[in-house]
């Protein structure tokens, strides 16, 4: 089916009239042709992905259109597209185009994505006044320029898999950014004019070539970044960088697609504490041990002697509260140890898992459409097969469970919180283009 017809469209949406119609989704259907669409003069969301269009010339009559997807087609311009004043979401990703010049008469632009084309440059998007979610990834875009010089609304930015060697003080302006993945590149350094974009709260300068901490001491300025990943530079191999950029983010709580764990680095300096006060009440102590073995001497002669009477007055008598306290003892300890060593199973399954999991966290790093809500996915994904497992063991007898302080449940407990918490960062709110959270997939 190369050419559209109005006639099957209506038929396969049930409709009599094409101004009734006001949503299409028209994918996977080979088309070349769709100048029939331009009696759909209502339409407001139009789905063409996966066919073989080289002109939008079809649908200059649409100009109720709000979204737009052409993914995955064979356009070279986006000629046709200047008189729908009513788009905010225009998804023209994985076609041929080399220029998107014809974008910005289209003022109502909020989400315009354009991944993996052939653009080289990017025209000024001064008029577009309410573009908050920009994806140029996979493009052979050597410098930004002032293409976004004045776009101040703008909260989401990926170039990455791109020709980039700095970007300068091309994002001066963009005071609301919130998100920004430059992966994949060949950035130096980045330049003092960041500490503007004081909103950012994810940062991906993956892959990039970045060696030394004052090619990122910007980062310090940065106070409300929330996830930053620094993979695949040579930076990221310096335990010194990555301890002082740890010690200036204080509110980072993912760092390289992993969790940043405040509760252990407490725990180190809790520790050191105690080592200093050790050392300090060494002597105290030592004075203690040698009065508590004087008063130990004297009480073995005193119970050798009391030993010594007992066995006089009744040589056959064994000693029965002891006798009971042994009975009583064998089954709870049997128990205890029992729960011990499916505790130790538990946790060292969880380690193998650790383990095959860290390389699907890398993959998706090094993936430049992936979202960053996908890293948190990840860890939500290995924190609930965690609980899983840790379900299994609350069926062990309550008895058992007091004896050993309730350590699997508390553990459960724990790590739910976590779960909850990562839940948090990354449950989507708002569609794409209407201000919430990046929702960028694989087809962005």
């Amino acid at each position: 089916m190369a050419r559209l017809s109005s006639d099957q469209v209506l038929k396969d949406n049930n409709a009599a009239d094409p101004t009734s119609v006001t949503t299409l989704h028209l994918t996977h259907k080979a088309l070349s042709d769709i100048t029939c669409l331009a009696n759909f003069v209502n339409l407001e969301k139009l789905d063409l992905k996966l066919n073989n269009l080289t002109s939008l010339e079809g649908l200059r009559s649409c100009v109720n259109l709000k979204w737009l997807s052409v993914v995955e087609n064979k356009l070279e311009s986006l000629e046709g597209i200047q008189g729908l004043t009513k788009l905010t979401v225009l998804n023209a990703g994985k076609n041929k185009l080399k220029s998107i010049d014809q974008v910005m008469s289209v003022v109502s632009l909020r989400a315009l994505i354009l991944n993996e084309n052939e653009i080289s440059s990017i025209c000024k998007l001064d008029q577009l006044k309410d573009l908050n979610t920009l994806v140029l990834s996979k493009n052979p875009i050597r410098k930004i320029g002032e293409a976004l010089m004045k776009v101040k609304s703008i909260t989401k930015l990926s170039l990455s898999y791109c020709e980039l060697q700095g970007i300068g003080t091309s994002l001066k302006s963009c005071v609301e950014l919130s998100e920004l993945r430059l992966a994949h590149n060949e950035i130096k350094s980045l330049p003092a004019e960041l500490k503007l974009n004081s909103k950012l709260r994810s940062l991906d300068l993956g892959n990039n070539v970045i060696t030394r901490w004052s090619e990122l001491k910007v980062l310090e300025l940065l106070t409300n970044l929330r996830n930053l990943n620094l993979q695949g530079n040579p930076a990221a191999t310096v335990n010194k960088v990555m301890r002082k950029i740890k010690k200036a983010l204080s509110k980072l709580q993912i760092f390289n697609a992993r969790p940043v764990d405040k509760d252990t680095e407490n725990k180190k300096g809790r520790k050191s504490s105690k080592k200093r006060k050790r050392t300090v009440d060494a002597s105290k102590k030592e004075d203690r041990v040698v009065d508590e073995e004087n008063k130990g001497h004297k009480k073995d002669k005193a119970d050798r002697k009391k030993e010594s009477l007992i066995t006089n007055v009744d040589p056959g008598m064994e000693n029965k509260s002891t006798k009971k306290k042994a009975k009583k003892d064998d089954k709870p300890l049997d128990k205890g140890f029992a729960l011990e060593e499916n505790v130790s199973k538990v946790e060292k399954k969880l380690k193998k898992q650790h383990k095959n999991d860290e390389q699907s966290e890398l993959d998706v790093i090094d993936d430049a459409e992936a979202s960053f809500a996908e890293l948190f996915k990840i860890n939500d994904a290995e924190n609930l097969n965690l609980a899983d497992e840790m379900k299994a063991q609350d069926k062990a007898p309550k008895d058992v469970m007091k004896l050993a302080g309730d350590p699997v449940t508390s553990f459960a407990k724990h790590k739910n919180a976590k779960i909850q918490n990562m839940e948090s960062l990354s449950a989507p709110v708002a569609e794409i283009g209407m201000g919430g959270p990046s929702t960028w997939g694989d087809e962005l």
